[in-house]
């Protein structure tokens, strides 16, 4: 029975552990068709240890869809400005 706890116990911290690291942005390329393992090659070329190189995947054609929690998305210079909608 103790063991059973441990074996538990070191699966849930295994588990808990990869969904630390899984990368929230989506990449696509625009204009252009791509395969699956297209964007695995690069991915897993331009990924250093657990961070990726943005700058590679850019350079590779790749854009974000979604911006990152550290990335803010730039203005929209055609959006009005706030608090002066009528």
């Amino acid at each position: 029975m103790r063991l059973e706890s441990v074996l538990f116990g070191v699966s849930v911290a295994a588990a808990l552990a990869g969904c630390g690291s899984v990368e929230s942005r989506e990449w696509m390329k625009v204009d252009q068709k791509y395969t699956t393992e297209e964007f695995r090659r690069d991915y897993g070329e331009c990924s250093r240890g657990d961070k990726l190189d943005d700058e590679c995947m850019k350079s590779r054609g790749w854009i974000t869809v979604a911006p990152g929690k550290e990335e803010k998305r730039p203005l929209d210079p055609l959006a009005a400005p706030v608090g002066r909608r009528r």
